[in-house]
């Protein structure tokens, strides 16, 4: 709703013309408390019409101020960021303020990320479309004109992946990750020069990396999904490495045996950026902790990827490739999902605190899969899961259930969702460092002390 100079959230009263340091003044409390009042839904805010700023009515500003401060729940923790990269609502996503889930079938990944770093997505050259897409998200095709090559140093290369191929056979991509960007960072001496251009430089360098440095795996038409990765690192002819290919189809020749079909790629393209950035996910205010104590790019990465490997997050989607494996077909969901409620465990892949009434991004993802895979014995399997947690009035898929969903139907390696998550958020996590780089400094929570009084006599 718009009104004069204000533009006012849905469900706002006006009039709101605080701003938001004349209300921290009024509640004798600092600019994040307030915020914090907001995100609990204690006070309401308008924007002004550009956006920037957060406006408050005085007259609930009043009311709270007489009332006192807020008490918070037992447990409750309210850290709040001031940012303007991704915002989410409960049924939405948008990053710079564009719907992702429409950037997510008409843009690529890299024009994504270059939109997260800058507030711009990069001029394109329209060109003829050369695949079918679904009817419904049908655009036209272009060629993205690059910024900056997407390509790592041969020095970075070399270290990487000497580094991952001393690890064992078996080792999950994502922890092959974690061992190649530390490696990667060695060899970039100007790692710690903090401006914005060179921060970019290394951010597209590291994600071309990271991807590169996996080993590419063998075309096979037949190996049934779910192998370990080798320690093989010689690229194939359909490993594409070039600075010009696209991430998603060299991260497909390093996660899949089999050659990409047209719109299975696709959707992996789509996975990369849906992923690309949710706000103050766990990782996410890891990696913007780190870099708000001006930790360079690579180990502000390493801290995302460290948080975002738990079972809780990022790691969610090997607990739904595991399920969706464990079924011998269709028929067997039930008894899979049985045994999981059973044991006193959710099913994992489902609910989400945010999406109360779905992961939008869900939606979208196993919408391009069906189309891409509909005769698929595996996407029958994640059907049947659907199906059985519906039954069970549980709640809807989330993105980790999709991804897992993709991993399983491209035939990828064990693991694969944890590495397509972890390349696509590493976009989002240079964001946040650069917005932390250019902040005034490092965020510190303050925790509340609940252990024993001081004890005055020893």
């Amino acid at each position: 709703m718009r009104l004069g100079h204000l533009e006012l959230e849905k469900g706002s009263k006006m009039p709101y013309s605080l701003t938001a340091a004349q209300a921290a003044r009024r509640l004798g409390v600092k600019q994040a408390t307030l915020y914090a009042y907001v995100s609990r839904g204690v006070l309401g805010r308008g924007k002004a019409a550009d956006r920037r700023g957060s406006l408050f009515d005085p007259d609930e500003v009043e009311q709270l101020a007489r009332r006192g401060r807020p008490r918070r729940p037992a447990g409750a923790v309210d850290i709040t960021v001031e940012s303007a990269i991704t915002e989410i609502t409960a049924d939405s996503l948008r990053f710079r303020g564009l719907d992702a889930i429409r950037l997510a079938v008409t843009r690529t990944f890299e024009e994504v990320a270059e939109l997260l770093w800058t507030s711009d997505l990069p001029p394109t050259q329209p060109v003829p479309p050369t695949q079918p897409v679904p009817p419904d998200h049908a655009v036209p095709a272009a060629q993205v004109v690059a910024r900056g090559p997407w390509q790592a140093t041969p020095g970075a290369l070399a270290a990487g992946r000497a580094a991952q191929a001393a690890l064992p056979a078996g080792t999950l991509p994502l922890e092959r990750l974690q061992v190649i960007v530390p490696a990667m960072a060695a060899t970039d001496s100007l790692r710690l020069q903090l401006d914005p251009s060179a921060v970019l430089a290394a951010a597209r360098s590291l994600i071309a990396g990271m991807v590169d440095c996996l080993p590419a795996l063998p075309p096979s038409g037949s190996t049934p999904p779910g192998p370990a990765l080798t320690n093989q690192t010689s690229a194939t002819s359909f490993a594409p490495s070039a600075a010009g290919a696209p991430i998603a189809g060299r991260l497909w020749s390093r996660l899949c045996h089999r050659r990409p079909a047209p719109e299975l790629l696709r959707a992996l393209s789509a996975a990369l950026v849906l992923l690309a950035d949710h706000e103050l996910a766990a990782s996410t205010l890891a990696a913007r902790v780190a870099a708000s104590v001006r930790a360079d790019p690579y180990a502000v990465v390493g801290t995302g990827l460290g948080a975002m490997s738990g079972a809780l997050h990022g790691g969610a989607s090997l607990g739904a490739e595991t399920l969706l494996a464990a079924a011998r077909g269709p028929d067997d969901v039930p008894r899979v999902v049985g045994e999981l409620l059973r044991r006193g465990e959710k099913v994992p892949g489902f609910g989400h605190f945010v999406y109360r009434g779905g992961d939008p991004r869900a939606v979208l993802l196993l919408g391009l899969l069906r189309h891409a895979a509909p005769k698929s014995g595996q996407l029958a399997v994640a059907e049947a899961v659907l199906a059985e947690v519906r039954r069970k009035s549980l709640p809807e898929p989330n993105i980790d259930f999709a991804i897992a969903t993709l991993a399983r139907v491209a035939g990828m390696v064990t693991g694969a969702g944890e590495a397509i998550f972890a390349v696509a958020r590493t976009a989002g996590w240079i964001a946040h460092a650069l917005e932390a780089y250019a902040g005034d400094g490092p965020l510190r929570p303050r925790a509340v002390y609940t252990g024993r009084p001081a004890v005055v006599d020893l």
